[in-house]
């Protein structure tokens, strides 16, 4: 069966440390446990995360959802935030991991990518550079977050036109966000070859929409 990867990149600069990240652990725990209650999504959807603050970092590369287990996600005390190199190194794993469609065989379907940050970009030339980079590859979707009050959504609107934002960093925002996210991957798998722009259910009350 063709696979559909999902590429979630995570924000762990110094501000997210302590129960910030904890509940974005909680969070993702939630989004698999749904995932393998998903009987198609458990064969066919393949995931991957990559964290960024002064390090970037792939904890996962592409793995089936059956048998992966979440890694241990840790916070530098302070430094800059990655997210151009972030992107660098989602395009690098993609062209390594995903499989493209040739005359023999069909490929994986088109790639969904998830970015998650409370801050802004420290690489803002490199960024943008990789936001054009993103945009000229075909995913099926790409969903950006800006977690807590101080995250900037202007950098992630040259990313995508899906930009959403949390006011809070709880564990129930969290867990309520990456519910949705699991929600969005099963829609992926059921419309998966229906059409190049993947409709979004709609988002829980605490995940707002950035116009």
């Amino acid at each position: 069966m063709r696979r559909l990867p999902v590429y979630i990149l995570i924000d762990t600069s110094g501000s997210m440390k302590g129960e910030p990240i904890e509940s974005v652990r909680e969070g993702l725990e939630a989004m698999v446990s749904s995932l393998k209650q998903d009987p198609f999504a458990l064969e066919t959807a393949w995931i991957s995360i990559i964290t960024f603050d002064r390090e970037v970092k792939c904890l996962l590369p592409l793995t089936a959802l059956d048998s992966m287990q979440l890694p241990a996600i840790t916070t530098p005390d302070s430094g800059p935030t990655h997210t151009g190199q972030a992107l660098q190194m989602l395009c690098g794993q993609m062209d390594k991991e995903v499989q493209l469609s040739t005359p023999e065989r069909k490929g994986d379907w088109m790639p969904l990518l998830f970015i998650l940050t409370d801050g802004k970009p420290s690489d803002i030339q490199l960024y943008n550079k990789m936001c054009s980079e993103v945009r000229s590859r075909r995913f099926a979707g790409v969903i950006a977050c800006a977690a807590g009050m101080k995250a900037d959504t202007e950098p992630l609107k040259q990313l995508t036109d899906r930009v959403y934002k949390l006011d809070t960093l709880d564990s129930s925002t969290f867990r309520k966000f990456f519910t949705w996210v699991s929600n969005v991957v099963g829609e992926g798998n059921r419309s998966v070859g229906a059409a190049d722009d993947l409709e979004l259910p709609s988002p829980p009350s605490e995940v707002n929409v950035i116009v």
